[in-house]
């Protein structure tokens, strides 16, 4: 009896061992991730060190930072794969949503390179942009990296379960996502106020969790973790001292409700992490070595109670096979919704890409850059669902609000001296897909611009425009005695000519990947050169003289009809620094009537084209080489569309062609060529030094003759510096001829227009 007393007790103990061991196994460990701005980069280093323990996580619950870092995990990527991630970023692109030139059109690159300030304009009342970025750039990144699992809208199904939490910015309610587009849900949990455009999911505007719960502790232990691992980025409140900017002062006030509640839930966490970042800023993703290393240090303080745990429990879990993002996607079907005001053949024009074939990923994130370009969307989210045997892209655009927008600008340089350019544009004024845009520009000469634009994708676009431009310059005289007919003694030297230049344009256009366009249409010029500097010389021509009028003697004052092609491609990655790409544009005038000011008009063309490259050599060190070339065919004696070479700058009129070396209106001749070419040395970001040199044939008739091809006959040399400043760039260029010994100096402020 006394041995079967014994036996049960032995069998008694060992059942309730195993039910012991039992319990130990079955234990959940939850993983709490703080938001932070880019002092979350110390999650990755934690994470690290908790695999390091041999920890497996069974629940993960983010905000902020914490939840693009928790979500990336649960989908699967490893910290070292993070770590890996993360450090290729460039977290100031992401952030600024700066977009390449390559994704703006031709209207949009000249309007993005012509004015220093644009602010909406709504109801005659200016404004300011409600957030510095709207975020595009992140949420590309989010939907290539969480591409493995875009089908999984149960967030509970992830490999390891996840949760984040956003605020409905209408109510100051917490928001809690643990189902839908994965990316979208980061998204709106990440939405900084200010620095991010707040996210629409499923009707409410969200912004950023860490507003209401920046520490999800409780949302972690209700999915049925046992143990809370913690990493806490977050700091408390601070001194004045301490606050020394808007966005600090923001985030005092943001972190009001969260720092009161930290106090308790430090409490609940059984091992709660908290990296020593004091001095790192929201901000300081420059950073990433020194924070990742901060939450190594951090989490191995808390090495052996980690350790402790793995030694107390086994399990297995399943493990998701990552194989990261793919090159290629499938996408059969394209859906689009919420675009009222821009057509489906606009959209699928700034897309790029065809369901016919398999676009890349960079094609997918390009083709949404270029919509965000246009600056018509104030988001772009996009979803790839798998539907069937189909892969579905639904398109989802929010329209922004501001359709009208007042824009800025200053500029000086040596040939149209001082200008201020005020701008009014319209988006939607007349029909889908439009925008029209006024120029009004004030200074030394007043100039005007008018736009009027359809933009219809990969379609046919059509457009209006109109132009007056007018300077003055002093230049020799030879220069016009040459070309018309006026008995002025040979004891002027040189007189100061005005320019006046009023063009009216129709046309259609077509574009193709949005670099490359072609142009057709008809157009009406009106040309004014003039000059007072006869009227007040004893040997000028007499009253009578047809060209007198009010004391000006006119040398061209006619209007021209013609029509017109052109065709231009550009990749340049700048306009004024161009370190890579290509450029090419071609143009063709055929004039077919005018008003005949000087009695000499017949049919006669122009062409001109102008190509080239940029290409780094060293890191930091570029060359631009182009080449350009132009010509009349007829024979008519109209000269005043031929080409006048000579100044600096990026404003033309008419034929005026740029040259190193020689003032403006210096080289005349109906055809020309040129060579060019620039070294850029960007020795500090933005600061660049420039040595530049061109050389040159222009005369009459050079094609014709075969002069084109010998040696030139006209050189120059350029050393210049450059700076990328707030208001454009600013240029300052010394210029040498050797062969004319000229020497000048050209300086330019702002942007060109």
């Amino acid at each position: 009896m006394l041995r079967i007393s014994v036996l049960c007790f032995f069998l008694l103990l060992g059942v309730l061992s195993m039910a012991q061991n039992s319990v130990v196994k079955d234990v959940k460990i939850g993983l709490v991730l703080s938001g932070g701005g880019a002092k979350g980069m110390a999650h990755i280093g934690a994470l690290k060190v908790i695999e390091e323990a041999g920890i497996e996580i069974d629940y993960i619950g983010g905000t902020s930072m914490g939840a693009i870092v928790g979500a990336l995990y649960a989908a699967g990527y490893s910290a070292v794969e993070l770590d890996s991630i993360f450090r290729t970023i460039d977290f100031t692109n992401l952030i600024e949503d700066n977009l390449p030139r390559s994704a703006k059109t031709f209207y949009e690159k000249e309007d993005s390179e012509r004015y220093s300030i644009t602010l909406p304009f709504n109801k005659f009342k200016v404004s300011v942009p409600s957030a510095l970025s709207g975020g595009q750039n992140i949420y590309n990144e989010l939907v290539r990296l969480l591409y493995p699992v875009k089908d999984i809208v149960d967030f509970s199904k992830l490999p390891i379960p996840f949760l984040c939490i956003a605020t409905n910015v209408e109510t100051g309610e917490e928001v809690l996502l643990d189902s839908g587009y994965l990316p979208e849900a980061v998204m709106a949990s990440g939405a900084l106020p200010s620095l991010f455009a707040p996210a629409q999911i499923d009707g409410d505007l969200l912004i950023d969790g860490g507003v209401v719960n920046n520490y999800p502790i409780m949302e972690v232990k209700k999915m049925g973790a046992d143990i809370i691992i913690g990493v806490d980025v977050q700091y408390g409140l601070k001194d004045r001292e301490s606050l020394l900017s808007a966005t600090e002062i923001l985030l005092q006030i943001n972190n009001y409700r969260t720092a009161l509640d930290m106090k308790e839930k430090s409490e609940l966490t059984d091992i709660y992490i908290k990296p020593d970042i004091s001095g790192i800023s929201v901000i300081d993703f420059n950073l990433f070595n020194t924070i990742v290393e901060k939450g190594e240090e951090a989490a191995r303080e808390k090495i052996s109670e980690l350790e402790k745990f793995r030694e107390n429990y086994t399990k297995e879990r399943f493990k998701f096979n990552m194989v990261g993002p793919q090159d290629t996607l499938q996408i059969d079907r394209l859906t689009i919704a919420g675009s009222e005001n821009y057509s489906r053949g606009y959209v699928k024009g700034k897309l790029r890409f065809d369901t016919d074939r398999a676009p890349t990923f960079n094609e997918l994130r390009q083709g949404v850059s270029n919509l965000s370009a246009t600056g018509n969307f104030q988001t772009i989210h996009y979803k790839i669902l798998t539907k069937g045997s189909d892969q579905e892209l639904l398109l989802n655009l929010i329209e922004s609000r501001n359709k009208t927008f007042l824009r800025l600008g200053a500029h000086y340089d040596n040939l149209y001296q001082t200008g201020a350019i005020v701008n009014l544009t319209q988006k939607n004024l007349i029909t889908r897909d439009d925008v029209t845009s006024l120029d009004f520009i004030i200074g030394d000469n007043i100039r005007y611009n008018l736009q009027y634009y359809v933009d219809k994708g990969s379609y046919w676009s059509f457009g209006i425009n109109s132009s007056f431009r007018e300077t003055n310059k002093e230049i020799d005289f030879d220069l016009i005695r040459g070309n018309y007919d006026i008995p002025v003694s040979a004891n002027i030297s040189t007189i100061n000519l005005d320019l006046t230049d009023f063009m009216n344009q129709i046309y259609i256009e077509t574009v193709l990947r949005e670099e490359f366009s072609f142009r057709t249409g008809i157009e009406h010029n009106l040309l004014k050169f003039s000059t007072r500097t006869l009227g007040r010389n004893q040997d000028a021509p007499t009253p009578d003289d047809f060209r007198i009028q009010d004391g000006r003697t006119f040398f061209e004052k006619s209007h021209f009809y013609s029509v017109f092609g052109g065709l231009k491609l550009d990749t340049y990655d700048d306009k004024y620094f161009p370190s890579r790409g290509l450029y090419f544009n071609g143009d063709f005038h055929l004039y077919l009537l005018s008003s005949d000011f000087n009695d000499n008009f017949k049919e006669f063309s122009v062409a001109k084209a102008q190509i080239g490259t940029a290409v780094p050599i060293f890191e930091n060190l570029s060359i631009n080489i182009e080449t350009e070339g132009g010509f009349k065919l007829g024979t008519s004696n109209v000269t005043s569309y031929d080409f006048v070479l000579g100044g600096y700058g990026s404003a033309d009129i008419n034929n005026m062609v740029p040259f190193f070396g020689y003032d403006f209106l210096s080289l005349p001749g109906n055809s020309f060529v040129k060579a060019y070419s620039r070294l850029d040395y960007e020795f500090a970001p933005k600061n660049h030094l420039m040595f530049t040199a061109n050389y040159a044939n222009a005369e009459d008739d050079l094609f014709r003759t075969g002069e084109w091809f010998t040696m030139p006959s006209f050189s120059g040399y350029g050393l210049g510096y450059g700076w990328e400043s707030f208001l454009g760039p600013l240029q300052v260029h010394y210029s040498w001829s050797p062969e004319g010994k000229n020497s000048n100096f050209f300086f330019s402020l702002g942007y060109w227009f």
